[in-house]
């Protein structure tokens, strides 16, 4: 019986852990990003293979912005000059992403970060994976 209570315990110890972003990874946030999946609340999910245009991120301090791009195959990209300006916040040991314009306000907080991949959830409970944006290289 003290087997079983051990086992739970050590499962319990581990389920809860916490898997907070940390201050010194905010730096991954910066560059080329596309939509891999999303997650709805009740629990469908949507996959992107291909996608016509990405997120390009650029943070500093505790402000930055968002630009979506389409990749050209040059290797150049095509966007328009709208940009969405956004603040970090640390929240509940994690970081919030504060999106403010002229017709919305709205916040995503971050779940997962690294150098190849992040998550945000947004307020409705929607989770988007994003991976780290690999140009499509054509042979010459």
């Amino acid at each position: 019986m003290s087997r079983i209570l051990t086992f739970f315990l050590i499962l319990l110890f581990i389920g809860c852990k916490k898997t907070s972003v940390a201050e010194a990874d905010l730096h991954y946030l910066n560059g080329y990003w596309e939509i891999d999946e999303v997650v709805f609340p009740d629990g469908s999910v949507k996959e992107y293979g291909m996608n016509p245009s990405i997120d390009f991120i650029q943070w500093k301090g505790k402000e930055g912005y968002r630009k979506k791009m389409q990749p050209k195959f040059d290797g150049s990209y095509t966007t328009s000059n709208d940009t969405e300006k956004f603040s970090i916040a640390e929240v509940n040991s994690g970081f919030s992403l504060h999106y403010q314009n002229d017709f919305s306000d709205w916040e995503e907080t971050l779940i997962q970060l690294d150098s190849t991949s992040f998550a945000v959830v947004n307020q409705e409970g929607v989770t988007y994976f994003y991976k780290r944006f690999e140009p499509i290289k054509i042979p010459q």
